[in-house]
């Protein structure tokens, strides 16, 4: 059985998920990991549980969902996965950090691109990798159709949308990736989003003001 863990981290109160199943393989998404005490909690958690990390996953490269990058790529030795239009998002980080008081650990360049459509394998486990830009240009999600739930970064969270007013940002395209690519989940569909608590398909469909107005 794959199962989400959510950890929240850093001063932008960011979730962080580990995925995994009963083989011990996991991925870390989006490790916003930043002080000591958040890294050794995300450490305790995989050795207490004997997870084996395959992947380190980003579902978008904003600063608050790529601190931890650098920190899980050289405890793991893990490939670092994700799309490839947000790479001049990533590279921007290290120089807007310091105006926002941030020790930004560079991180790792990827090892290769995720693609929609891709099925991402670990353990028994089958991640799909839909797109979702609008939130930033190449945004994605880890959809795991079994288990229904989808990890989706900044696109849709409980009751509210991602944010459109950063570089990269677009609020048209950011509502039609939410109707074409998320709302034709089924309603049991679990949200985990990168930030506050989770939700479902169902509940944003009928309740969400940003998708009912």
């Amino acid at each position: 059985m794959t199962q989400i863990v959510c950890f929240t981290f850093n001063p932008f109160y960011e979730n962080t998920y580990i995925i995994y199943d009963e083989t011990g393989a996991c991925v870390v998404i989006d490790p916003g990991c930043y002080s000591k005490r958040e890294q050794t909690e995300l450490v305790a958690f995989i050795e207490k549980n004997n997870l084996k990390p395959v992947y380190l996953l980003n579902t978008h490269c904003h600063i608050d969902h790529v601190l931890g990058n650098k920190y899980v790529a050289d405890t793991y030795k893990i490939p670092f996965l994700m799309p490839e239009g947000e790479q001049i998002v990533l590279d921007e980080v290290v120089n807007y950090a310091p105006s926002m008081g941030m020790n930004y650990q560079k991180s790792p360049n990827a090892e290769r691109f995720l693609v929609e459509g891709e099925d991402l394998e670990f353990g028994n486990t089958i991640l799909k990798i839909i797109s979702a830009p609008g939130h930033s240009p190449d945004h994605v999600c880890f959809y795991c159709e079994k288990e229904k739930f989808i990890a989706s970064g900044d696109v849709l969270f409980f009751d509210s949308i991602g944010r459109t007013d950063l570089p990269g940002g677009d609020y048209n395209i950011l509502i039609n990736s939410i109707k074409n690519k998320l709302m034709v989940l089924p309603d049991d569909v679990k949200v985990y989003a990168g930030h506050m608590q989770s939700t479902t398909i169902g509940r944003e469909r009928k309740l969400n003001p940003f998708l009912n107005a």
